[in-house]
């Protein structure tokens, strides 16, 4: 399988990119065997039916990139170096993470992740969608001389490893400023806040390895996270899209990706 897909614009293409990196739930065949098979049937960190919740962004003109993979056999959206996103005692699992979130190990007990291991991945299945990332980055730079990424993610409302408190319905990310224009940040935040949801700005996620390393909004490439609760657009036990509840969220971010297309005219 390709570590990514990616899905073009039906209308008019803008430069405008959908990263979805955490939804992505296929885990190669010479892994399969090294996991634990209770974590398996579980894939407990996956940013569910994103795909689906942001599918009206074709229409748009945005051009959306989603990774293939679970990020359990790497993470899109660590370091490549291991270098810790944070430091205030969190638990921030690795490109290459072996427990999830709640520290649970995901691979069998007599299996041990080694360097050859985790530098083999990244070279097979990280830096590919990275590059490709570029690839669009530097596509849409060259052609409009500007291109906004807004990077999408959910989490679970309650997380105890990460965050003491349930989490805010949505969190916007834009590395205290640094990788987002303060124009269409603003934007985004007054469109979001239109909502009766909860939102807060830069905590507790400021944005990870995508938006920091590839925003720099003086050089017009703007990186935008956006984290939100799980439920918000799916069942209560987190196992199934719940289509009536996502309409009130899906209808939110079609409106904010709209004004942010509107700015880019």
């Amino acid at each position: 399988m390709d570590v990514f897909k990616i899905t073009s614009p039906t209308g008019k293409k803008i430069p405008f990119i959908l990263s979805i990196p955490h939804s992505g739930t296929f885990i190669p065949n010479k892994l399969l065997e090294k996991f634990n098979n209770e974590q398996l049937n579980i894939l407990d960190d996956t940013d569910w039916f994103l795909d689906q919740l942001y599918d009206f962004a074709p229409k748009l003109g945005v051009t959306t990139i989603k990774a293939n993979l679970s990020r359990w056999v790497v993470d899109l959206n660590r370091n490549p170096k291991n270098q810790p996103l944070y430091n205030d005692g969190r638990i921030i699992t690795a490109i290459c993470p072996e427990t999830n979130f709640n520290g649970k190990p995901i691979y069998k007990k007599n299996y041990k992740l080694n360097h050859s291991e985790i530098s083999a991945r990244v070279d097979n299945y990280f830096l590919p969608y990275h590059q490709k990332l570029k690839q669009l980055i530097n596509y849409f730079k060259n052609k409009y001389g500007r291109v906004v990424i807004w990077d999408a993610h959910s989490i679970k409302r309650f997380v105890s490893s990460i965050h003491k408190n349930p989490f805010p319905d949505l969190i916007i990310g834009n590395n205290d400023g640094k990788s987002c224009d303060k124009q269409i940040a603003e934007l985004v935040i007054n469109q979001l806040n239109q909502s009766n949801f909860d939102l807060k700005i830069n905590t507790p996620f400021k944005g990870g390895y995508i938006t920091r390393s590839i925003g720099q909004p003086e050089q017009n490439i703007n990186a935008i996270q956006l984290e939100m609760s799980k439920d918000l657009y799916m069942k209560n036990n987190e196992s199934a899209y719940d289509f009536e509840k996502a309409q009130t969220l899906k209808k939110l971010l079609e409106q904010t990706f709209s004004k942010i297309i509107e700015k880019l005219k």
